[in-house]
């Protein structure tokens, strides 16, 4: 059937005059039709950019993490301004603001001072901070001059600057994505081989173990075993214990997908011939059948790893993952658990646009590999 339709897609190629796919990979193919795939193609560069932010969150985040100005505590963001009374500017400015507190309820807002103006400028030297932990700079890409502030995002309880907790919150919160499937891809693709391959009693007793383990709702699951972490634990060992969490119920799926797999090619010629050319089960395994679907390995990773991130943010906002001084998404979404902070301070939610938008991402980044991992589809 493959050989079939890949010689109709040749046929057609040289009927358009697109002879390359004469000497095409499946890789190549792949990627071909992934190009094609638009929205794919945007969310693609949505997830990059993402993680470039993670990579230099110090430098992008006009504020350092825990940098506080008490005196703007729950502060509202800042709009940008490019029109004032003297006319129109090309260079965009925030005014400042200052609180002042209601005669009747005496609580404190804040309003536009339209007489202090300050223009956002570029590679602004604002607190220090140290790179990576590497070197120490106070150069940040955006910011204003000494005496103005700049909440594009608003401020929490402290007066720290929600943007800025943002991106750096990306490193954690992204990262804990990439790590958990990797440990996810370790143990599914092991196991899956494994219980694929040799079937019998080792397919039965790992089949009965997975069904065990889906059982179990996957939320309160993971917040039983998250609770047993330490509470003496450092922000370090938390982070790694909530990926080991997450990655102890992600890797059933993959394990299934790959059993049913292996199951399917090995009784194929290609692996019986390997099989009586003396090769070993292990080379067999993971010279001949791995690659021969591993396309479809990598669509099921990219669309783990939203379910990942989305489990760090539950967990954390729930209070039972990352704890302060740790900052992910889900630790910056935790302050607006009750309903008056979501009446008064709504831009506290902020964190919650980011996660949406990169769980999407990754899905359509997904869709795309998944149509493309058939390229010889019309």
């Amino acid at each position: 059937m493959a050989v079939s339709r890949r010689e109709e897609v040749v046929e057609r190629d040289v009927q358009t005059g697109e002879t390359e796919a004469y000497a095409a990979s499946q890789w190549q193919l792949m990627w071909w039709k992934f190009r094609k795939h638009h929205l794919a193609m945007a969310a693609g560069l949505v997830i990059v950019a993402l993680y470039v932010v993670a990579v230099f969150c110090e430098f992008l985040a006009p504020y350092t993490l825990n940098h506080r100005q008490v005196a703007y505590a729950f502060a509202p963001p800042q709009r940008l301004q490019f029109v004032s009374d003297e006319g129109v500017h090309f260079w965009p400015f925030v005014y400042g603001i200052k609180g002042v507190r209601h005669p009747e309820t005496l609580r404190k807002f804040y309003i536009e001072d339209r007489s202090q103006r300050y223009a956002v400028r570029l590679f602004v030297r604002g607190a220090p901070y140290r790179f990576w932990g590497l070197f120490e700079t106070d150069v940040h890409l955006f910011g204003v001059d000494d005496g103005g502030t700049l909440f594009l995002l608003g401020t929490d309880h402290l007066g720290r600057d929600l943007l800025s907790r943002i991106i750096y919150g990306s490193r954690i919160s992204l990262t804990i994505g990439l790590v958990g499937v990797t440990l996810s891809f370790v143990f599914g693709l092991v196991i899956g081989v494994v219980s694929g391959y040799y079937g019998g009693w080792i397919d039965n007793l790992i089949q009965r173990g997975i069904e065990i383990l889906r059982s179990f709702p996957s939320i309160p699951l993971w917040m039983a075993l998250a609770a047993a972490l330490p509470s003496s634990w450092s922000p370090l060992q938390i982070y790694m214990g909530i990926t080991v969490v997450l990655s102890f119920i992600g890797w059933t799926g993959l394990a299934r997908q790959v059993r049913g797999k292996i199951l399917s090619l090995r009784e194929e010629d290609f692996a019986t011939a390997a099989l009586l050319a003396g090769a070993s089960r292990w080379r067999i395994m993971t010279r001949h059948l791995l690659p021969s679907f591993m396309s479809h390995i990598i669509v099921s990773l990219t669309l783990a790893v939203p379910g990942m991130i989305l489990g760090e943010t539950s967990l954390s906002f729930l209070g039972l993952g990352l704890r302060p001084p740790v900052t992910s998404w889900g630790v910056l979404l935790k302050e607006a658990q009750n309903v008056q902070a979501v009446a008064f301070q709504p831009w506290l939610l902020t964190p919650v646009i980011f996660v949406i938008i990169t769980v999407l991402a990754f899905n359509f980044v997904g869709d795309g590999l998944r149509d493309a991992a058939d390229p010889y589809s019309r």
